[in-house]
């Protein structure tokens, strides 16, 4: 569970956290006082001595797979299209777009990976709108300028078009 506060207010923590630590206290101690646990206090240690690669000052949730290169450029195939990848219809699925992932970078995702990297890089699910086989485009236009007006139930001139009967 993520702890409240706003990252300053956590990175202001975990800095008086190490400062205790450079004066001698024990990582107990220090958790106790801080009110984190002792593990947090090894891993705020850990990542001083470049024993860890993760930033703190990101959000919540695991770091992506793909670095923030790798996603723009995966942003770039996508928008492509599906056709440009021999796909029948052009629309993605999580599937696909796993497909492409592994293809550029080598790196496997579940769907529900893609689906959260997708989230995180701002696109949104797109479900392509269905049409009937037999719909003539041509003939709807003609029908609302020709037809429409004719079938539209018009207000005589100095009726109120809101008031019944």
């Amino acid at each position: 569970m993520r702890p409240k506060g706003t990252l300053e207010q956590l990175a202001t923590r975990r800095t008086q956290a190490l400062r205790l630590l450079k004066r001698g206290r024990g990582p107990t101690e220090v958790a106790r006082q801080i009110g984190v646990t002792r593990q947090t206090i090894y891993e705020w240690k850990a990542s001083v001595a470049g024993k860890h690669h993760q930033s703190f000052q990101r959000g919540p949730g695991r770091a992506s797979r793909l670095a923030p290169q790798q996603q723009k450029r995966l942003a770039q195939e996508l928008l492509r299209g599906a056709y440009g990848y021999g796909y029948p219809d052009d629309h993605w699925t999580l599937d696909r777009i796993g497909r492409v992932i592994f293809e550029q970078f080598g790196i496997r995702y579940q769907p529900s990976g893609i689906w959260y990297l997708l989230r995180r890089m701002k696109w949104s699910s797109q479900k392509p709108q269905r049409t009937g086989r037999r719909r003539d485009d041509a003939a709807i236009e003609r029908g609302k300028e020709e037809e429409w007006p004719r079938i539209k139930k018009m207000a005589r001139p100095g009726r109120d078009p809101d008031s019944v009967g």
